[in-house]
């Protein structure tokens, strides 16, 4: 029985624990994380922050210089620009192409250059829509409204135009325009 026991004993063998080898997994790692950056679409989000336009200025021709508004009427087939209020400055007709954002940051500058001139810190314009307007071209016009690209030493900067912009319906066409035109 001795002997026995000493077999038993000795039929045990001493187990060592087993090492994980992890050097695999992370050589799958250093290569498949640059590829998922590489991958990854980075994307910009722009949050604008709008207004509605002001109501309630009954005695527009008393209204300060400082406080006149700049409007942008948008319909299916114009762009028409306003300062002060009710006064017209240009009228864009759409071509073929489409809205034309070129004339109408052109007008918009030199709108901007003369209240400079004139020492009035202007910044806030209102766009008046009309309802089926598609959403592309609020987004163009918006942006188109707010900034344009200049050089300055040696160097493309988005240069400021009027960056509060204000949302609205656009006025009602009358008849009597509509049927002169026919």
């Amino acid at each position: 029985m001795a002997g026995r026991a000493k077999f038993g004993r000795s039929s045990r063998k001493i187990k060592k624990d087993a090492e994980l080898d992890i050097t695999s997994f992370m050589n799958l790692m250093i290569v498949l994380v640059p590829v998922l950056l590489m991958m990854m679409v980075f994307s910009r989000i722009t949050v604008l922050e709008l207004a509605l336009p002001q109501l309630g200025e009954a005695n527009e021709q008393n209204i300060d210089e400082k406080d006149q508004r700049l409007e942008l009427v948008v319909r299916a087939d114009n762009i028409a620009v306003y300062y002060p209020q009710g006064y017209l400055v240009k009228d864009i007709a759409v071509s073929d192409q489409g809205y034309d954002y070129a004339a109408l940051q052109l007008v918009l500058r030199q709108i901007k250059q003369t209240l400079i001139n004139k020492n009035i810190d202007k910044k806030a314009a209102t766009l008046l829509l009309e309802e089926n307007i598609p959403y592309q071209v609020i987004v163009a016009l918006m942006d188109t409204t707010r900034s344009y690209q200049d050089v300055l030493i040696a160097s493309v900067v988005d240069a400021e135009l009027f960056p509060e912009i204000s949302l609205g319906d656009a006025p009602a066409v009358s008849n009597e325009s509509s049927g002169s035109e026919k």
